[in-house]
């Protein structure tokens, strides 16, 4: 499982020109789901980007977790972060998940950081969606549950 974090003052998604998804000042999570993945990777991920201490504390320091910024997560459905691009010209999604597995990990993701406290929003899982944010910093971070050290 791939996510695509960055720390932002503000985010929302719409859908056909509706807002199906708003946060103020807290993480916008593109999520891409592999065949291999597992709840266990949706939890590791859950966990890892609640606890990162990416936000400053009174020092100006990245020594502060979401909910310690009081923070919020929007969370969008993203398979491209799945797309291999090491030959030709077209990226292949042949590592991304099937629609139904990806979307069942997708939401045990959201459940696992709302149970850790975290006011989620999301986007429309296989809809076309458009993504407006205003990244703070600017920080962007990409974590991969394939490559967890701890």
């Amino acid at each position: 499982m791939k996510a695509c974090v960055q720390r932002v003052h503000a985010a929302h998604v719409t859908v056909a020109g509706a807002v199906v998804g708003r946060i103020d000042r807290g993480l916008m999570v593109l999520l891409g789901v592999a065949q291999q993945d597992t709840e266990a990777d949706a939890e590791f991920l859950a966990r890892k980007l609640v606890d990162l201490r990416i936000f400053e504390d009174d020092h100006g320091k990245m020594n502060r977790a979401l909910a310690e910024a009081g923070g919020q997560m929007l969370v969008v459905s993203q398979f491209t972060l799945l797309g291999d691009c090491r030959k030709g010209r077209r990226p292949s999604f042949v590592g991304a998940a099937e629609p139904a597995l990806a979307e069942r990990l997708y939401v045990h993701f959201v459940r696992a950081v709302q149970e850790r406290g975290i006011r989620v929003a999301t986007g429309q899982f296989r809809a076309h969606m458009d993504v407006t944010l205003v990244n703070d910093g600017p920080v962007t971070l990409i974590l991969d549950s394939r490559a967890a050290a701890d």
